[in-house]
């Protein structure tokens, strides 16, 4: 096997310069989704049947189907049916023109708030619920005892989870050039078409993901050692 070293040095360094583009996409997913699946946990811990299977269904959705499909469904239909509802309240807005990093933010961000939804349901179903009734007959309210109380403590059990579905969000956005978003994988399969230096393209994507997945595992790490802290002995 040929390998075309300076075809790939140069495409090395053109997904080096993608990969802005695809922690971009990864940080604002999880700034939407971390919110969202925080609320929708807590919503599940209390009593409610007809929330709870509403939540449930969609989580059972979003696991269960690939997300190739989640894309495809999102990007295929719901600029037609925003296109619709512009045209339905005659406003000139030609939603094919929005840039296609719009719907992979959307994609993701839904995909993985199902994902942490059920990751942030356990770290706080383990803390005692006596902390919180203690907490609130120490004159806090709610927010506050959960703000100090509660959070810090779901986060050291959490953060491992946390950051699995962290890394799997960098490789699945991966799939983003479906979408026509040029990331680390479009630029270099883009690249690579014109002279079918496939295999040394690939292998460019594989060293960028190996470096960007590590160095958020060595943040992670970091950061579990901070949140450690608050870990309670039982």
């Amino acid at each position: 096997m040929d390998i075309n070293y300076q075809f790939l040095i140069k495409t090395f360094y053109l997904v080096l310069a993608a990969v802005p583009t695809t922690l971009n996409i990864t940080a604002v997913s999880l700034l939407i989704a971390m919110p969202l699946a925080f609320y929708l946990a807590v919503i599940r811990l209390r009593p409610g049947k007809y929330i709870q299977i509403i939540i449930s269904g969609y989580i059972t959705f979003v696991r269960g189907t690939p997300i190739v499909l989640q894309i495809l469904i999102i990007y295929s239909i719901l600029p037609s049916f925003l296109n619709s509802v512009a045209k339905g309240f005659a406003l000139e807005v030609n939603v094919f023109d929005w840039n296609p990093i719009i719907y992979a933010y959307i994609v993701f961000s839904l995909n993985t708030t199902a994902l942490l939804c059920e990751v942030f349901r356990s770290a706080l179903a383990s803390i005692n619920k006596g902390q919180l009734e203690a907490a609130l007959c120490a004159g806090m309210t709610t927010v506050q005892a959960y703000r100090h109380i509660i959070v810090p403590q779901a986060l050291v059990v959490a953060m491992p989870n946390i950051c699995n579905i962290t890394v799997k969000l960098i490789k699945g956005t991966s799939l983003a050039f479906l979408m026509t978003v040029k990331d680390m994988t479009a630029v270099a399969k883009i690249a690579a078409s014109y002279g079918y230096n496939y295999i040394e393209a690939y292998m460019d994507v594989f060293a960028g993901y190996v470096i960007v997945c590590s160095v958020v595992q060595v943040a992670f790490a970091f950061a579990e050692r901070h949140v450690g802290k608050f870990r309670f002995i039982k």
